[in-house]
């Protein structure tokens, strides 16, 4: 573009005399925008100075000329929010950290160390750091866990055609990265590591059209999470791809927010890991089988819809696994109603396909809708899990949990199904699932309670001595290998 503009005022030159040349460069600058280097605006990288006010003037400035970047040079700048403006790419050179204020909570006027409200065409980019600072003893002391008061890292609301790339972010006091009611996120090539504080989520999505690709997310609470506060607003067309994804919770989550729902998600191509810390949990007191100080997450995929949303169309496919409870986790209940009707949730039209997991613990993926919210037409496909197994048989009934807080213990932390237990939920194909059992497990391989037209074919179970492979309880149209199950 700086070519072109200069090609035209050597065109225009022989028809303007000096103090129009003057004139119309000015203005093309202006149309142009300008980057603008944070050191020009007396900003100090020494770690301690309060660097916000200055920061915030170089992104004024960049803004009111047309926009641009922001540069910011190797260095440490401590800051507390500092608002992205449109058109402004905050771009951090390779040594340069924004590090949160400290100092003192009312930094931080807008609850993130980075904010964008209601603007476009804007993004964070370049090779430097983010850090949150929680590690900080001040932040120790000053914040709670789930008090609504700690900053997120970064926080996008109200957005559209915004972009975050490359940068890695650290050790935010909240949730690290939010997106909340945008449309258009781009989010390429970034790492999270998040592990000061509980909840530190590594990405909230409450947005729509949003890509997340060739990311790193290792964080103490859910991973990639998709969120959904706004019940006027449906986040949907979601595409994550090619992320590695280290979570001492949920690596993959939808939920627990769910008002309006989920539609037309892809995640593809992914590997879950453990997690290098586990400064919060320790999983070993929760769930029996799992060695202590194990760092594992629960659910390497959660699809939770607790407060009357509609989840559809969503598909998960080559998806590995280690570090995880649960496989795959699937639940509709009643935590709360549907703001708009006062009925429960939908979920509806889910695949997943070429997933391999390792699993600590004994609890199977669990499909479990309630007795008047039925879930309907789910794919699992070309899918191995292996779980630690060594379980007798489970004679007690798994109880019904309507309006409790979604999670893979939340009905009981044992089940009778080896691999897979389904119940209230109708239109099921199972095909090619394999389940291995570490130790010698008298469970059935799946189970199924209160369902209709479930398809297995396929199946095998590697270290089970249960007489059957597959129970049924009040179920009707079961079929294995395309034979009718009585």
């Amino acid at each position: 573009m700086k070519n072109n503009i200069t090609n035209m005022i050597f065109r225009v030159q022989s028809h303007l005399t000096g103090g129009f040349i003057i004139a119309f460069i000015l203005i093309t600058q202006d149309v142009m925008g300008r980057n603008v280097n944070v050191s020009d605006f007396g900003a100090v990288g020494d770690s301690t100075t309060l660097n916000t006010k200055v920061l915030q003037k170089a992104i004024d400035i960049c803004t009111q000329t047309g926009g641009g970047e922001v540069i910011i040079p190797p260095g440490i700048y401590l800051t507390g929010t500092i608002f992205l403006r449109n058109n402004v790419e905050l771009r951090l050179c390779r040594g340069a950290v924004i590090r949160g204020s400290h100092q003192n909570p009312e930094d931080y006027p807008a609850f993130s160390v980075i904010m964008a409200d209601s603007i476009e065409n804007a993004g964070i980019s370049g090779q430097g750091i983010i850090d949150g600072n929680a590690r900080h003893p001040e932040f120790q002391k000053r914040y709670q866990l789930n008090d609504g008061k700690r900053p997120h890292a970064i926080f996008y609301k109200d957005c559209k055609r915004m972009t975050l790339r490359d940068v890695e972010v650290r050790d935010a006091a909240g949730w690290t990265i939010r997106l909340f009611r945008c449309d258009g996120v781009t989010v390429d090539g970034i790492s999270v590591f998040s592990l000061a504080m509980g909840n530190n989520d590594g990405i909230d999505i409450d947005a729509r059209n949003v890509l997340i690709t060739g990311c790193h997310f290792e964080c103490d609470d859910d991973g990639i999470c998709l969120k959904s506060d706004d019940p006027n607003f449906l986040p949907e067309n979601i595409t994550v791809t090619n992320c590695i994804i280290a979570s001492n919770c949920n690596p993959i989550k939808f939920g627990t927010a769910s008002w309006a729902g989920f539609r037309n998600i892809t995640i593809s191509n992914c590997v879950i890991r453990p997690t290098t810390e586990s400064n919060i949990w320790d999983w070993s007191k929760e769930y029996q089988n799992v060695a202590p100080k194990t760092k594992t997450g629960l659910a390497g995929i959660a699809i939770e819809s607790a407060d009357g949303g509609i989840i559809e169309h969503i598909t998960i496919s080559n998806i590995t696994m280690e570090g995880i409870i649960t496989p795959i986790f699937i639940c509709l209940n009643h935590r709360r109603m549907n703001y708009h009707n006062g009925t429960s949730g939908i979920i509806r039209n889910l695949h997943f396909s070429n997933i391999t997991a390792i699993a600590e613990g004994i609890i199977p993926t669990l499909i479990c809708g309630t007795p008047t919210g039925r879930i309907s037409d789910i794919t699992l496909r070309d899918i191995t899990v292996e779980h630690a197994g060594g379980e007798k048989i489970m004679l007690t009934p798994v109880p019904e949990n309507l309006k409790g807080y979604p999670e893979n213990r939340m009905y009981g932390k044992q089940n009778p199904a080896g691999g897979l237990y389904i119940r209230h939920a109708d239109n099921i194909l199972v095909e090619n699932y394999r389940i291995h059992q570490r130790k010698t497990d008298y469970r059935p391989a799946i189970f199924l309670e209160d369902a209709t037209n479930v398809h297995i074919e396929k199946l095998q179970s590697i270290g089970s001595v249960s007489k059957t492979i597959i129970e049924t309880n009040k179920c009707d149209k079961i079929t294995h290998e395309g034979q009718l199950i009585k």
